[in-house]
């Protein structure tokens, strides 16, 4: 333990999510002392599994649930043993105009693409247009991806990093939405591009903001290959071995310990939660934005629409797996099952929603991870062949469920959930969900506004605050971790700090080494990059 006399800790984190316990782990290890403090009794904020169905014995993946932004440094250097696992194929889509119909988009299997896209479409056009389309994206993720875990760069700098003119126009400066229409002609497939850039965003395909061009990439960039894999256990295996890792290196933590202050004090920060307070020289919070500004007695940012949270989130559990209209297919529900996400249908589904409606249809994805999975799943649910159930709804911004003037209810959403999933199966949906031992239906649904209230987190926007570019939006960030704020010893180090989204421990990581830098520089010592 290194803590100076004069505080009672080195480091203090605020919030207990996958992003708070890599920052401790980084920390503890480099022999500071630190706490970690988190509001609820539990650790992993939305990276968690959780029994959501009272009596029955699956543990879900409650909020987040798969993994791509991990970084295998990240895992390598606090020594994560998690296991994560491919899933079997790509994507499996029925046609919006004919939900008999559907696509398969395998994992990675070229040839096996070309046919299954040819077979579809009719044409080869299209097949090879994708094969190059992704090819493209491969390439800039391969470029990307590392510099998210260094000091920022200039946007000249990542310009010459590309080093494609035709990739920086495509990808970072026009629409997403030109460059998928130029690239291929199918709805279909169109729709299962655009939906990577919409996941938790509301924004349209021709946004000039470019905010799914953002979305985009962070989809398409995980570990240089922008692959999906499942955590094997489900989301909370993660933040178990995180915990464990940070604990082990002699980091702190307390649950059940709510901060309600911050205050600057010389030299360092005080931190208090009710009728207790500790000091430390640096704080690292795990939380929005928006929570810092409140900490402190700032002014909190400003939320509209466009910045907002903007999804449903819809656990269940079934006691078979459905009938599909498109026939029986073992492929269908392992990958991502593409649902009413037609490329008109998005753009249609966002007029709707930035109009003050529900979508209808309800454009949504679903997963089934007990497929890749079956652990997560008690032996006699196994037996019983019970499956879970993962589904995802786009465009469904907070604004339409905390308006004060006819807000969208819970029992409106579920409404809307359950249409569009029989619209493609060949039997109600409700005729497959589990029967927990209170002779309930086994689904939960999850809204911006139940996200919000549960997690803490402003408009219940997943990413903490709207993502940004990964590099520096001034000139005076050129250099930094993204993680610093307009106190010197308060760091970001969730979601909400640049380069965050989605369970990636990138920002964990970036406000330890922003502070072991600093403090290697104070001692007079070469830094760690």
């Amino acid at each position: 333990m290194t803590v100076s006399q004069s505080f009672d800790f080195d480091d203090i984190v605020v919030g207990a999510g996958h992003n708070g316990l890599v920052a401790a782990a980084y920390l503890a290890r480099a022999g500071r002392s630190v706490l970690v403090v988190e509001a609820a009794d539990h650790v992993g904020g939305a990276a968690i599994s959780a029994e959501v169905f009272p009596g029955v014995g699956a543990r879900l993946s409650k909020y987040s649930y798969l993994v791509s932004l991990l970084p295998e440094q990240v895992r390598q250097e606090l020594g994560m043993t998690l296991t994560t696992v491919k899933r079997a194929v790509s994507s499996f889509t029925p046609s919006p105009e004919n939900p008999d119909l559907a696509i398969t988009i395998p994992q990675s299997d070229p040839e096996e693409l070309r046919k299954r896209i040819t077979e579809f479409t009719g044409s080869s056009r299209d097949a090879q247009a994708w094969l190059e389309f992704y090819t493209r994206t491969e390439r800039i993720a391969k470029i990307v991806f590392p510099t998210l875990t260094q000091p920022l760069v200039s946007k000249e700098d990542m310009r010459e990093l590309i080093n494609d003119p035709n990739d920086w126009n495509d990808f970072f400066v026009r629409p997403l939405g030109e460059v998928i229409e130029a690239s291929i002609s199918n709805g279909t497939l169109r729709g299962i591009i655009l939906t990577d850039a919409l996941i938790g965003t509301f924004a349209d395909a021709h946004d000039l903001s470019l905010r799914q061009n953002i979305c985009f990439l962070y989809h398409v960039i995980g570990n240089g290959t922008g692959t999906w894999d499942v955590p094997v256990g489900g989301m909370g295996q993660v933040t178990g071995q995180l915990e464990d890792i940070a604990t082990a290196a002699g980091a702190v933590i307390q649950t059940g310990v709510e901060v309600t202050k911050l205050e600057e004090i010389t030299g360092g920060i005080r931190v208090q939660a009710g009728k207790r307070d500790w000091t430390a020289r640096n704080v690292l919070l795990n939380a929005t934005p928006s929570v810092l500004a409140e900490l402190f007695g700032d002014p909190a940012p400003i939320i509209d629409i466009a910045s907002g949270g903007a999804q449903i989130k819809v656990n269940m559990l079934l006691s078979r797996l459905p009938k599909l209209r498109s026939g029986a297919s073992s492929e269908a529900f392992n990958g991502t099952f593409h649902i009413n996400e037609g490329y008109q249908q998005l753009i249609d589904a966002f007029q709707a929603a930035q109009g003050g409606a529900l979508p209808n249809p309800l454009p949504a994805e679903i997963y089934c991870h007990s497929l890749t999975d079956p652990s997560i799943l008690s032996t006699e649910l196994q037996e019983l062949g019970v499956h879970t159930l993962t589904l995802f709804a786009l465009h469904t911004p907070y604004e339409l469920f905390a308006r004060s003037n006819n807000p969208i209810t819970k029992d409106q959403a579920l409404h809307a959930v359950l249409a569009t999933l029989n619209s493609v199966l060949a039997e109600p949906i409700e005729n497959c969900l589990f029967t927990g031992p209170d002779g309930n239906l086994c689904i939960e649904v999850n809204t911006t506004v139940d996200i919000e209230n549960n997690l803490n987190i402003a408009s219940g926007n997943i990413f903490h605050s709207p993502l940004d570019w990964p590099w520096a939006q001034s000139d005076s960030e050129i250099g930094s971790w993204g993680v610093e704020t307009s106190r010197e010893n308060v760091y970001l180090c969730g979601s909400g700090a640049a380069r965050g989204g989605g369970v990636s421990g990138i920002p964990g990581h970036n406000a330890a080494k922003a502070i072991l830098n600093r403090a290697a520089n104070s001692e007079g010592i070469s830094t760690f990059y």
